[in-house]
Parts: C-alpha cells; sequence; structure tokens
C-alpha cells in the first residue's frame, strides 16, 4: 500500500469535505434568499432582488426571452460583439483571461474567445451554479486549451477570483465580460458602486467589455420586457414558484400578473408583480398581506446615454477605450481600460 501524506487527506476525505462545504454553502445561500424575501416583503413597496429570477427554471425561460422578437437588446449586441470581436481580440492582447460576470449567452462567449489570442481561462461568476456549470461544460469540449474555472457566487457581492494559470499567476491581461444590459438593474448610484467593484475583482492593468441600452421610443422598449408570447410574464412568475420551492411560503402564482412599464422620470423600465385580489401569503411565521392592485417590484433596467454611462464609468475609475452602437443606435458596447494605464 503506497503510504498517505498525513498533510494531505485521503481522496475520499477530500470528497466528503468538499461535499459538507458544498451544503454549508447552499445552506447560507438559502438563508440569505430567505432573509432578503422577508425584507423585501416588508417594505411599504414591496420588492425582491431580480438576482433571484435565475434558478434552473428561470434561466431556462431567460435564454427564451432573449430569442423573442421584441427583445432586441441581444441582438442588438450580438451585431455589435460580431463587428468588432477582431478589436476586442486586439484589446485583450495574447494569454488573456475572459472573466464573465454572470453566466449569459455561451454565443457571445465563443465570439470572443474565438477572437482571443490563445485566451488562458473563462471565468464565470454566476449565482446559478447549475445553468453556469452546464454552459461551461458545453464551451470545455469547444476550447480545450482554455481552463474553464467556474466561479458559483453572487457577483454583486465581494469575490475573489480564484488562482489562474501555472502557479497562480497570470502573465495575460484580466479582461472582463458584462453584456447584456445587466448593469441598468443596478441605479445609477450602485452602478458606479459595482463598476469600481469590477475593477477591483480584476485587478490593475484590467480591461472591460460591457453592454449597455440607451435610451428610445416608449412602445419599443415596453414590448421588449412584455412580450406577445408571455415569456417575460412566466419569467417574472416563476420567482413566486421558486420562493415557494425554496423558502416555504405559499404564493398562488395565479393571485398575481406581469406587468411593466416604462417610467419616463427615472429613465427605466419596472417589472412588476401585480396582486390580482386580496390576499395574504404565509412563510413560516411571516404573513404578507397584498390589497387587489397592490405590486411586488421585481426589477428595474435603466437606459442610458452614452454620456451618462461614460460619466458612471470614469467616476468608478475606467477610461473608454472605445465605443460601438448598432445602426439603430439602440444599444452600446464600450471597452474600458483601467484608469491610470498607457493604451
Amino acid at each position: 500500500m503506497a503510504p498517505v501524506s498525513l498533510a494531505t487527506p485521503p481522496a475520499g476525505a477530500r470528497t466528503a469535505s468538499r461535499d459538507t462545504a458544498e451544503h454549508r454553502a447552499a445552506d447560507e445561500a438559502t438563508a440569505l434568499f430567505r432573509a432578503d424575501v422577508i425584507f423585501g416583503l416588508s417594505q411599504p413597496q414591496k420588492a425582491l432582488p431580480p438576482k433571484y429570477f435565475y434558478d434552473a427554471a428561470g434561466s431556462r425561460l431567460f435564454d427564451h426571452i432573449c430569442r423573442l422578437p421584441e427583445y432586441y437588446p441581444t441582438r442588438c449586441e450580438l451585431e455589435i460583439l460580431k463587428a468588432r470581436a477582431a478589436e476586442i481580440g486586439a484589446l485583450a492582447g495574447p494569454g488573456a483571461s475572459l472573466v464573465e460576470f454572470g453566466s449569459g449567452s455561451s454565443i457571445k462567449v465563443r465570439l470572443l474567445l474565438d477572437a482571443m489570442a490563445e485566451p488562458a481561462a473563462y471565468v464565470p461568476i454566476d449565482i446559478s451554479g447549475p445553468h453556469m456549470r452546464a454552459a461551461v461544460a458545453r464551451l470545455a469540449e469547444a476550447y480545450p486549451a482554455v481552463a474553464m474555472v467556474p466561479v458559483e457566487a453572487d457577483f454583486t457581492q465581494a469575490v475573489r477570483l480564484p488562482p489562474l494559470g501555472e502557479g497562480g499567476r497570470l502573465e495575460g491581461r484580466r479582461v472582463g465580460f458584462f453584456p447584456g444590459s445587466t448593469i441598468g438593474n443596478f441605479t445609477p448610484e450602485a452602478a458606479t458602486s459595482f463598476l469600481a467593484h469590477v475593477g477591483k475583482v480584476l485587478g490593475d492593468g484590467s480591461a472591460l467589455v460591457i453592454g449597455f441600452d440607451l435610451a428610445k421610443d416608449r412602445a419599443v422598449l415596453e414590448a421588449a420586457y412584455d412580450d406577445r408570447a408571455g415569456i417575460t410574464a412566466a419569467f417574472n412568475l416563476n420567482l413566486l414558484s421558486r420562493i415557494n420551492r425554496e423558502v416555504g411560503a405559499d404564493f398562488d402564482p395565479g393571485g398575481f400578473r406581469h406587468k411593466a412599464f416604462f417610467n419616463g422620470t427615472e429613465n427605466r423600465i419596472e417589472m412588476h408583480l401585480e396582486s390580482v385580489r386580496e390576499q395574504a401569503v404565509r412563510m413560516g411565521r411571516h404573513h404578507f398581506a397584498f390589497a387587489r392592485g397592490e405590486t411586488i417590484h421585481t426589477e428595474n433596467s435603466y437606459k442610458f446615454s452614452v454620456d451618462a454611462f461614460l460619466a458612471m464609468a470614469r467616476h468608478a475609475g475606467w477610461r473608454q477605450r472605445a465605443m460601438w452602437t448598432d445602426p439603430k443606435r439602440w444599444f452600446a458596447v464600450a471597452a474600458l481600460e483601467r484608469q491610470g494605464e498607457v493604451g
């Protein structure tokens, strides 16, 4: 029998330890979910964080949304990325690592990986572990030379990248990727803070490729978030089913309807779940009363001008390297660099 080092637990022990750690992390995530639900439903304007949309069912529904005729952001962003992939690859430089905040469309990731010179690693950071791992497995088959390093975490919170490359060091650049106009889910103040947070996660010498939605006609905006097929409605209502399943509430999803509208004062689309009748919801010892017409605010999607976005980015420590829009000027993709480095 081969000797077993006292400093290295046997494989079975390592597996058990990893399983225990994963269960502990899952328990902590459920406790945080429950606390966020209780807090949000206890406010005068009831609200739920949009990050909880993305369980397995929610992720599948969002993938469907991205293919809808009304949902222009995905098409516009893909058009930009296809046209500018070579420029993004040149910005990244050889041996770069692509760090995606949120595990989104693998189509977009493939465009960038194909354009990059010998990319070292792909690091998606996402709260939806199963969805992310499935996407990474598909990418690993297509890019066997690229290290796949998924990180299951809330990318809006403190997160540290795992060691990358030989000896945990990278010669190439870290390039952040934040597509899909997700930056619009934050208030402008929170978006500025998030951009600064991204800079800290990526570190000195980093770059960021980020998509954001531009201000446009109200009818175009509202159709994108309230499609005729009802997929966005199902996506919104799925949040109630997830709360029932994971934290023991008794929402009747049939007692609510999807509502989306453009708030011109705040320059944002708002998504709500509106109670269609007077009702009460129980979750353990907590009871939440709903009047008919009362809503749960589930998401904002802010729309920007190019100048307003760049002002936020500069305040967060980034400078513009490039800015691209689609021909209709409905959507924009910015390439940013940490301020202070030589271009």
